[in-house]
């Protein structure tokens, strides 16, 4: 029961993820005509709006969720296609939990690559 509700709140994240990625983006399209002067000078939409927000420690913290939704939907997502093809029935629970060590050891071990930059 778990697993399911969790894979399906990593889901629906992972959506809203995707739509204000690029909402977000979109606000550097107009860098997309700018020329290679003013890439250089520092005056591109696309980047200054990526190095302000990469800036932000909420920013890379919010990083280290997604990474964390990411690697538990995809953990959980071949669990359950293994379950659907038969293999592991009877250690679901077992498989469940073994999804939710890795994505935690996956997340804490990745900690200091994202937060690293912030300070």
């Amino acid at each position: 029961m778990w697993a399911w509700i969790f894979h399906k709140f990593t889901g629906w994240v992972l959506i809203g993820y995707l739509f204000t990625h690029i909402a977000v983006l979109s606000t550097g399209i107009p860098a997309a005509g700018a020329g290679e002067a003013a890439i250089m000078a520092g005056e591109d939409v696309y980047t200054q709006t990526i190095v302000s927000l990469e800036s932000l420690l909420l920013v890379r913290l919010l990083e280290v969720g997604l990474l964390a939704v990411a690697v538990f939907h995809m953990l959980n997502g071949a669990r359950l296609l293994l379950v659907d093809l038969g293999v592991g029935l009877d250690a679901q629970d077992k498989s469940f939990y073994a999804s939710l060590i890795l994505t935690g050891a996956i997340t804490v071990a990745s900690v200091p690559t994202f937060i690293a930059g912030a300070f």
